[in-house]
């Protein structure tokens, strides 16, 4: 139950890259750094980070730095294309956990794993094929933010269990606004990138931060203390359906899209869906 409330909340967050008008760069920053910021007012976080070993720490400020440039990936995508096909791309993610587990923990390729991924694809040509062609970029990028989501959730799986939910939250969004801002003043006319934005900017950049980054990640977190990353990536998947779901009222996507799009979207949510379904069948026949 509490992993389906974060991905309710995460369903608004591709929406709010699309009402929230700054660039990617600025907006990622601001959202980790509210998040952050936030976090740090809670004496619970401050306890927790004292009590972290050097090796702890360093590893939550990794992830911190994935997250940050998964998130990056995800909003340049959400610019480039529209909050609905951003959200797509990123319910592909267990379809690279599928093709990378084996790799990374040496194991066969399961007959499963392979059925997965073949399944998956007809759903991406249907996506792909019911969006303007000035949107393929776009596409490209959010399915490479859901490889980056997808090394984040396994490092992130691996720091549940041994340090304060909060605590890792809180450097997570702080290491990752660290290293935006390094790349920010890389670039010319940084200054306007750290200006306080103003009127609904503002408003919508809190809600983001504290409501919509720094709660539900830190809730996420806690709930994979008792998940595998699998089982929390399936809940997510259902946060492109909020997604899109959302994005026709607030803003009016489907004007944008083919109705091919969305029976790709339906293929692919219902394939990586069926996926884990037809695993805890398999378990009670045995």
């Amino acid at each position: 139950m509490l992993i389906h409330s974060c991905v309710l909340l995460f369903g608004f967050t591709p929406i709010m890259g699309r009402l929230i008008t700054l660039d990617t760069l600025p907006l990622v920053w601001w959202r980790m750094l509210i998040a952050a910021l936030a976090l740090l007012l809670l004496p619970i976080t401050w306890r927790g980070i004292r009590k972290l070993s050097p090796r702890l720490f360093l590893a939550c400020c990794g992830a911190g730095i994935v997250l940050a440039i998964t998130w990056i990936l995800f909003y340049l995508s959400v610019k480039l294309t529209n909050a609905s096909v951003a959200a797509v791309c990123l319910g592909t993610a267990p379809l690279f956990v599928a093709i990378s587990g084996p790799v990374v923990l040496r194991r066969p390729l399961k007959k499963s794993d392979l059925l997965l991924a073949a399944a998956v694809i007809p759903g991406i040509m249907l996506v792909v094929g019911g969006i303007p062609s000035g949107m393929y970029l776009g596409f490209g990028v959010g399915l490479l933010s859901a490889v980056t989501l997808v090394a984040f959730s396994g490092i992130n799986k691996l720091l549940a269990s041994r340090a304060n939910p909060l605590s890792t939250t809180c450097l997570e969004m702080g290491a990752g606004a660290l290293f935006i801002a390094l790349i920010l003043a890389l670039l010319p006319d940084s200054a306007s990138a750290f200006t306080l934005p103003e009127g609904s900017n503002l408003l919508l950049l809190i809600i983001f931060g504290v409501f919509l980054t720094a709660l539900p990640v830190a809730l996420t977190l806690m709930s994979l203390r008792y998940i595998s990353v699998f089982a929390q990536q399936m809940a997510v998947n259902l946060e492109p359906v909020y997604a899109v779901l959302l994005a026709i009222p607030i803003l009016g996507e489907q004007q944008q899209l083919d109705p091919l799009f969305y029976v790709g979207v339906v293929l692919i949510v219902g394939t990586v869906m069926a996926e884990p379904i037809t695993r805890w069948l398999g378990r009670k026949v045995r």
